[in-house]
């Protein structure tokens, strides 16, 4: 069973095709791991064994009977707590919608469903994604793995920890200004942010409307681009989903996997920790990122140096426009339609309950964005600053139309720094928030981007990113596979030294 729990997802689903195991041992490998473990990691707010194991036989029953199944079908799924599911506890991480159930599924998590994955519960986060630490929810705070004193990065950190902890094979995060990304960095996984638009956000609980993005997060880049494709697609549903073909993810993998990059233009952003923009950077993340660039080189990529100057107005742009979205879309948590209501006893008019509720409904982090966003929208502010910041925006996406134009990718490291103390940043929120420095031009752009393992510093993982032009998620997956492959080759060699390994157990 601890074989089980080790084992890759696409392994896992040719086992399952095999018949060489069955979905209920699958499923039952994995609560049995979530129940000795999770204790200390803290990845999940809410774990269903019943249903689990009941979705598992329904499959094997299906596959007896010679049912048509996917790849998918069998393998077991942990869910981000912000992903909408019928019936199952879904709160984004907040005592504001604590004890809400659903009675819908979101697109993704139907499109799962239908795929035949197993749920196996709804992973902790940072309150409605608003953080980097997962150190933000009202339940719990999630440790990292590789090192229960460390953060597993935020805000999808339940489901990076319970992806490298073996509480699970792969993991839905989502992705504002860098939070499938950043914490898949700090875990050593693979996360990918896909094209704004690529995957339906109908179901997803909203922070900022503008930037959220739904993706995968798994132990390799061919699990990552499998779950990809499952969730990916136009829909109906979602005002801003594109109507365009899903590139065939999988296989863009499997090609990169043979490691021949000869020709591929590969453009390193000077501006995210390039000469003269290191401050705030590790040392350690610095050199791995440097070893991967070379790795790269030697499997036949042109490399050369890209300026994106618009690239360093990113995080003041980001704090302005993801807290003012955030002020409109969290307006709807008032205590009257759904969730926690406080101080209605007949004595107090609508305003007064309402106050109440969102005094103890929020947390602190969730507050200071209401605020913020709130005075950057309100009248004589919104040109100096909201304003302003969606100008920034199009200057960062006009860098990004440059670029592609000279390379076909760009590079960077994924987080300018390895995973911090818990406890370490809670009190400077500038601190917190300048762990996106790396991940934000592509949200504020729309563009794919993936982060891959790429070494370790300090005995912890270190991530690299990769952006590709919109629409262009199979080249980030591309990139990604002939690195690992190269990186799986190379172990021990003078590119990496250490290589994170593939969970923690």
């Amino acid at each position: 069973m601890t074989e089980l729990t080790t084992t890759d997802a696409a392994e896992l689903g040719r086992l399952l095709a095999a018949g060489e195991v069955t979905a209920a041992e699958v499923t039952r490998a994995y609560l049995d791991r979530i129940e000795a473990e999770d204790g200390a990691l803290g990845a999940y707010l809410h774990v269903d064994a019943e249903a689990a194991l009941r979705s598992a036989e329904q499959v094997d029953a299906a596959r007896a009977q010679g049912g048509e199944l996917g790849p998918l079908a069998g393998v077991p799924l942990a869910l981000k707590d912000v992903v909408v599911t019928e019936g199952v506890p879904t709160t984004s991480g907040s005592k504001i919608l604590e004890g809400w159930r659903p009675p819908y599924d979101a697109t993704l998590a139907a499109r799962l469903k239908t795929a035949g994955t197993v749920l196996l519960g709804k992973t902790n986060m940072d309150e409605f994604a608003m953080g980097s630490s997962t150190e933000n929810s009202a339940y719990r705070v999630t440790r990292n793995p590789w090192d229960h004193d460390r953060i597993p990065g935020g805000s999808s950190g339940g489901s990076s920890a319970a992806v490298a902890g073996g509480l699970a094979p792969w993991a839905i995060g989502t992705d504002t200004g860098g939070s499938i990304r950043q914490p898949a960095a700090v875990t050593g996984l693979v996360g990918h942010k896909p094209t704004y638009g690529s995957v339906s956000r109908y179901g997803l609980i909203a922070f900022s409307s503008s930037l959220d993005q739904a993706g995968p997060m798994a132990r390799t880049v061919l699990d990552a681009a499998l779950l990809h494709e499952a969730i990916a697609g136009h829909d109906p549903l979602d005002s801003t989903s594109i109507d365009f073909p899903v590139p065939v993810l999988a296989e863009a993998a499997r090609r990169g996997a043979e490691g021949d990059l000869a020709g591929l233009r590969v453009g390193v952003v000077t501006e995210l920790g390039g000469d003269g923009h290191t401050d705030g950077y590790d040392q350690g993340v610095l050199a791995r990122t440097a070893e991967t660039v070379a790795l790269l080189e030697s499997l036949g990529a042109e490399v050369r140096p890209v300026s994106c100057p618009a690239f360093d107005l990113a995080l003041p742009a980001y704090y302005l426009i993801a807290p003012s979205e955030a002020s409109s879309n969290l307006a709807r948590f008032d205590g009257v339609r759904y969730g926690l209501r406080v101080g209605d006893d007949g004595n107090r008019d609508l305003d007064e309950v309402m106050a109440l509720t969102r005094e103890q409904g929020f947390g602190p982090e969730v507050k200071r964005r209401i605020i913020l966003g709130t005075y950057a929208l309100s009248s004589g502010y919104y040109d100096a600053y909201y304003g302003q910041a969606q100008k920034v925006r199009t200057l960062i996406t006009r860098d990004f139309t440059t670029a592609w134009d000279d390379v076909d990718v760009l590079v960077s490291p994924t987080s300018p720094t390895v995973a911090w103390p818990v406890g370490a940043r809670v009190d400077d929120p500038i601190a917190m928030y300048a762990a996106d420095l790396c991940t934000l031009p592509a949200s504020l752009a729309g563009v794919p981007a993936i982060s891959v393992p790429c070494g370790l510093s300090e005995g912890l993982p270190v991530g690299f990113q990769i952006m590709a032009p919109a629409l262009a998620d199979d080249r980030c997956y591309r990139v990604a596979a002939a690195l690992e492959a190269a990186q799986d080759a190379a172990r021990g060699s003078r590119f990496l030294g250490q290589l994170p390994v593939r969970s923690a157990a």
